[in-house]
């Protein structure tokens, strides 16, 4: 009788475990993990996906906020779940492109330590403004800060906020008091309430008081104007030349999660991102969905860290 090695039994054994364990997938609940809180642009979209994954999956999805040091309490958390694909990370460029620039003590590697799964969008940015204050343009927001030294304050509710606003200050030559918070609906809150000046907002989450008149919008912080807000200039033409900033989101789980399991996921995801009806959604809320292969995910990640990496060092943002 031929003999086979212990090692080639052992791996056809483990490949055939994982393909009977992905026909069975999902057996149980699915949990969809969110780096920020409730009302956040993060947990606003996963809301909106996690009803037809529920559907096409026939398993409830449940969306568990777990808001704390940028997005990196809920990544600490993913990366210590089971590798199994019923948890899943909504991750965002702050706890897997800022977070290691930002925070010494990130203990997970953002390109090592997940499996990519897909591309859910990404947000555009907006400097919003305490409208009682006498600033209605960037120009106007910068003479004033140089007039009244130490008088404006900046709030954040994620890294995209805090490298926006340092980046502002560092390159208009101001100087402002950084208040974070831990996600953006308290911080539009604070700012409604003149406690705080002004913030970089998601148009998720900032959107409905621009509307309503509580906030004063200045500029997007894209290169190129936004469709959602086409007469809002950009900070490049409001005068801060080369300001580009974008945030994005997608969804990872742990590493070692098995690749049919991750195909699957992705496989049932995708025509969900890319349907009418959730591009409709997301577009009521100010996000651009964009799915994507668990391939072209990792490749961005691994682009993403060097882009905020660089925008961390030219703001001159220490880590703490």
């Amino acid at each position: 009788m031929k003999k086979f090695p212990l090692g080639l039994v052992a791996a056809a054994v483990a490949l055939f475990s994982a393909a009977l364990y992905a026909d069975d997938y999902p057996s149980r609940p699915i949990t969809m993990v969110v780096v920020f809180g409730p009302g956040s642009a993060s947990d606003t979209i996963c809301r909106i996906i996690a009803d037809p994954l529920s559907a096409a999956l026939k398993q409830p999805v449940v969306v568990d906020d777990r808001p704390g040091a940028d997005g990196a309490l809920a990544a600490l958390y993913v990366h210590h779940a089971a590798a199994d694909g019923y948890t899943l990370l909504m991750a965002t460029n702050s706890p897997l492109s800022a977070d290691p620039f930002l925070h010494k003590d990130v203990s997970y590697d953002p390109v090592k330590d997940f499996a990519p799964v897909t591309r859910v969008g990404s947000f555009t940015l907006m400097l919003v403004i305490d409208p009682k204050l006498p600033i209605h343009s960037v120009k106007e927001l910068v003479d004033y800060a140089k007039a009244f030294p130490g008088t404006l304050s900046f709030a954040s509710g994620n890294t995209a906020g805090i490298v926006a606003g340092n980046t502002l200050a560092k390159w208009a030559g101001i100087s402002m008091l950084h208040v974070p918070y831990k996600s953006t609906p308290p911080a539009l809150e604070d700012i409604i309430g003149g406690r705080v000046s002004m913030m970089f907002a998601d148009f998720t989450a900032a959107m409905p008081h621009v509307n309503s008149g509580a906030l004063r919008a200045l500029a997007v912080t894209r290169i190129k104007r936004s469709s959602f807000f086409p007469g809002l200039p950009t900070l490049d033409e409001a005068g801060i030349k080369g300001f580009n900033l974008d945030a994005w989101a997608g969804l990872v789980a742990p590493a070692g999660t098995p690749p049919d399991i991750v195909s699957k996921l992705n496989s049932t995801l995708r025509p969900i991102i890319d349907s009418p009806e959730v591009q409709a959604k997301f577009k009521n809320v100010g996000f651009e969905g964009l799915s994507s292969t668990p391939e072209e995910l990792g490749d961005y990640i691994k682009a993403q860290l060097g882009v905020w990496g660089k925008m961390v060092k030219d703001a001159n943002i220490q880590s703490d």
